[in-house]
């Protein structure tokens, strides 16, 4: 902090003001000996565009789920606008990250801590995810202990997204992972897509907000899925309603 306030002649209460806003927006992050920036990259805009009313639910989902992940971890992280928030919370942490997703990877790459593997194929340029039978073939050799997946719909017939190339690949993550865990919005519910991903039960938790209806938690719960709840509060915070990674680690064993 006293080097920045140096290099930019401000006192460090204005230093440090400044990066509590901009941790606020989640722009940046803090960590010991450092700040990254963790806001849109200038050369990849994949999700500009496509920010929306359930923006404030992604991002409290994100911030939720990385909650589950403990300091050196091996996890998967998929493409999608809900992962991408939960990766701002893994900048600076010491982890192994593999992913499918392009905005991601560039995210994750500036940051010395992480040991970030790239899955490759084709990138779908809608997403700027890595799918096809290539990205199977790389995720089919490797083994994570949690696996994080976007979908767009969930009914009592499961999981489904809109492209079956990125199903597939999809499938393949769920073999390679200890643990699967859908990071989801509450719009998702009763939402059915073009190809299924598995059944409810094949999937070990979900995290959503607070709003999803209370009937699909108890069809999670029926399945055996454990539900995850974020909640974003009037000033922007999040309500922690899960106990440490630990603890929910240990109670999923």
């Amino acid at each position: 902090m006293g080097e920045l306030a140096d290099t930019l002649q401000v006192s460090e209460s204005t230093i440090r003001r400044d990066l509590e806003h901009f941790e606020s927006t989640g722009t940046a992050r803090r960590t010991h000996g450092g700040v990254f920036w963790t806001g849109e990259s200038d050369t990849l805009r994949v999700f500009k565009t496509r920010r929306d009313a359930d923006w404030s639910a992604k991002a409290a989902i994100g911030e939720m789920a990385a909650a589950l992940v403990e300091d050196h971890d091996t996890i998967l992280l998929d493409g999608g606008s809900t992962t991408y928030e939960l990766a701002r919370h893994l900048v600076g942490r010491p982890l192994q990250v593999v992913t499918n997703s392009l905005p991601v990877a560039h995210l994750l790459s500036s940051s010395e801590s992480i040991d970030l593997v790239m899955i490759g194929g084709c990138v779908r340029g809608r997403t700027a995810v890595a799918i096809g039978p290539m990205a199977d073939s790389m995720l089919h050799s490797i083994n994570v202990g949690k696996a994080f997946l976007s979908v767009a719909g969930i009914t009592d017939r499961g999981y489904f997204n809109s492209n079956m190339m990125l199903v597939e690949s999809e499938k393949a993550m769920l073999s390679s992972a200890d643990r699967a865990i859908v990071v989801a919005d509450s719009s998702k519910f009763g939402k059915v897509s073009l190809s299924r991903l598995c059944g409810l039960h094949e999937v070990h938790a979900v995290v959503t907000d607070s709003s999803v209806d209370s009937k699909w938690k108890e069809h999670l719960a029926l399945a055996g899925t454990e539900v995850v709840l974020a909640a974003p509060s009037g000033d922007g915070e999040t309500d922690r309603v899960l106990p440490t990674a630990t603890e929910w680690n240990s109670q999923s064993d």
